[in-house]
């Protein structure tokens, strides 16, 4: 419980307090109260008690955003491609990632197959509402360094069904939610929740028109989701699969997004997430163009 609830729910006892014992005064007073008066009594009272205030769609996303995901992250990735005709591809991945106060720079490198040794990719992942991310992929075949511009970030990210926009969090602003249904998911329960963007520009660079989000109450965390890719009639299904919780963090030990349009499946992207690390005292120089393009050593 926040400590904002907390505050209200001491207040609400108090004032309950005092209205029981102005009940008691008054019932004293008058040499006693029969059971309907007394009811009487007690319906007039309890607007005094102010209730706990619901929590709106868009506070739940605050927190979902705002929870403790770890610092000075190591991880090993195996990111496990599948196509229509359950032909596989599998690409194993080192992943770095470092909070710069209220935002977050991850890097990442591509280890294997050989064709694809040394790719690496960094984001610059910023709090602050209406600045855009910055992303840079560098690709050693061709010696290059491309950032990756608002409009390119509904792309595919290394041919996977995850999209570049979703390898940072979302600007809450720029998105309406509404407050579903409370399902319960795997037993746990939820809160189901609609992202609407706010702009036609927002669906066009996020890559997504609509999203249905489902977050586990207890841990405040997207465990599932369903995205309406933008201008097409094709659906993408996110599921959490198997959930670890590491120095009292809870992290995706294994995720799933797969790409349908009807009931066919089209592609479906598998990442299992392995040797997760915290606290590790990684350096800011880690964080740089000049490091992406040296590759990890």
């Amino acid at each position: 419980m926040s400590a904002n609830s907390r505050s209200i729910n001491n207040r609400s006892f108090r004032l309950l307090l005092r209205a029981g014992a102005r009940l008691r005064a008054m019932f004293r007073a008058m040499g006693g109260l029969s059971i309907p008066a007394l009811a009487i009594l007690l319906a007039m009272a309890l607007p005094l008690v102010p209730p706990v205030a619901a929590q709106t769609a868009r506070e739940i996303m605050d927190k979902v955003n705002d929870r403790d995901d770890g610092d000075n992250q190591v991880s090993d990735l195996t990111m496990t491609l599948i196509d229509k005709n359950k032909k596989r591809r599998v690409r194993s991945i080192r992943s770095y990632s470092k909070d710069f106060g209220k935002d977050t720079y991850s890097i990442l490198f591509f280890l294997s197959p050989a064709d694809m040794k040394n790719t690496g990719f960094l984001t610059y992942d910023y709090d602050q509402a209406g600045k855009d991310d910055d992303q840079w992929l560098y690709l050693p075949a061709l010696r290059k360094t491309k950032r990756i511009a608002s409009s390119d970030k509904s792309g595919s990210f290394m041919g996977s069904d995850f999209n570049f926009s979703d390898m940072s969090e979302p600007d809450l602003d720029k998105y309406e939610f509404k407050l579903m249904k409370e399902p319960k998911v795997n037993g746990f329960p939820t809160w189901q929740i609609q992202s609407i963007p706010k702009s036609k520009e927002e669906a066009k660079d996020s890559g997504y028109s609509k999203s249905v989000l489902w977050v586990r109450k207890d841990i405040h965390m997207v465990i599932r989701s369903v995205r309406w890719v933008h201008k097409s009639r094709r659906l993408k299904y996110m599921q959490i699969v198997e959930l670890e919780h590491i120095d009292g963090i809870w992290v995706a030990a294994k995720m799933k997004m797969t790409t349908k349009e009807g009931r066919k499946t089209v592609h479906t992207t598998l990442l299992q997430f392995d040797n997760i690390q915290f606290n590790q005292g990684l350096k800011e120089s880690m964080f740089t163009v000049r490091t992406l393009e040296k590759g990890v050593r």
